[in-house]
């Protein structure tokens, strides 16, 4: 028997519907765990209780402390946090950028709301307190235990806006089979970041889409608007239309750091052409993303340059080997 913290942020587990339509943020973690097997014990804590979408990034940042502090606690095993699955991808991947423990930290959350006459959030909890417990996850990292499937917190994305598990991406670490965990993967981490400080809350990163016809006018919005950074989400392999690489080279040259990105599911930014396409962007300033997508480009954007980073340490962290060292590396005292 493994001892876990819950965590509480709301979400649609916590949502039941409202007289004046429409589904609201409003149950406690004290009742979500009314459903739980008690086959561990576990404790509470509700940090907030909202839909993920009207999240800041000061309340990401009051996440990853109520979670590092949750960690420092010798009595807990590992940490289980309901989200709503609008932004859970933003936060587990904040989360794991500073996560040293190896407690495992896993996110879940649901499809259908509390009141739904098939809520799908009971199991997901269920599960997640059970892959929180699971000593074979120690030094996973922070993981989303969604429908009976576990994946890596990096690389997670949202693929569905109804499925019973909505996201996709990651690496899949783990599966039920019934109510057996069956641990099928480990995934290798660079080391962790610094946590993010004040400065975090008011860091402003824009996503501009490069979508054909796209013009330059709203990335160099952003960058005379004070954004610290601008993710592009690129074409293909990491391209942008005419006009962005010398967007590119006068908001570099403006301190806004440009990281390109690309809207496509699945593959890293390999930088391949000229003409104004990935090879001119990064030779103008911009730094590519490796394997991240754009939602999760900005929040590794966002944590370094409030801290702040040079290119050089964006640039190491976006592509740090696994196992070594990152920028903005930091003692277990700073990290989750």
């Amino acid at each position: 028997m493994a001892s876990i913290r819950i965590l509480g942020t709301g979400g649609t587990i916590a949502s039941r519907s409202t007289a004046g339509g429409g589904l609201v943020a409003s149950e406690r973690v004290e009742e979500l765990i009314k459903t739980l097997s008690r086959r561990h014990t576990v404790s509470v804590r509700d940090i907030m209780v909202s839909g993920s979408y009207r999240l800041q990034f000061s309340d990401l940042r009051t996440i990853a402390q109520a979670a590092r502090n949750a960690l420092l606690d010798s009595t807990v095993d590992g940490v289980v946090i309901t989200h709503g699955t609008d932004t859970m991808e933003e936060t587990a991947f904040l989360l794991d950028l500073v996560h040293a423990s190896p407690k495992p930290v896993v996110f879940t959350g649901s499809v259908r709301p509390a009141d739904s006459v098939a809520p799908d959030g009971p199991l997901n909890l269920e599960e997640a307190v059970e892959a929180a417990a699971s000593p074979d996850l120690r030094g996973a990292g922070v993981l989303v235990s969604f429908a009976g499937v576990i994946r890596s917190a990096r690389g997670l994305r949202s693929t569905s806006t109804q499925a019973a598990n909505p996201f996709a991406g990651g690496t899949e670490v783990a599966h039920f089979t019934g109510d057996t965990l069956h641990v099928t993967a480990r995934p290798l981490r660079p080391a962790p970041l610094a946590m993010p400080n004040e400065d975090f809350d008011t860091t402003r990163v824009e996503i501009i889409d490069c979508s054909p016809g796209a013009g330059t006018d709203l990335f160099s919005y952003a960058v005379r608007a004070g954004s610290n950074a601008v993710v592009l989400a690129g074409t293909g392999l990491g391209n942008a239309g005419p006009g962005f690489a010398e967007a590119v080279q006068d908001a570099v040259r403006a301190g806004c750091f440009v990281v390109l990105s690309s809207r496509v599911p699945e593959g890293p930014v390999v930088p391949t052409y000229g003409d104004g396409g990935g090879i001119d962007l990064v030779r103008a300033g911009a730094i590519p993303s490796g394997d991240l997508k754009p939602p999760q480009a900005r929040i590794l954007a966002a944590l370094l340059t409030s801290q702040p980073a040079t290119p050089e340490q964006i640039l190491h962290a976006l592509t740090a080997a696994p196992g070594g060292a990152a920028a903005g590396s930091a003692s277990a005292a700073d990290t989750v």
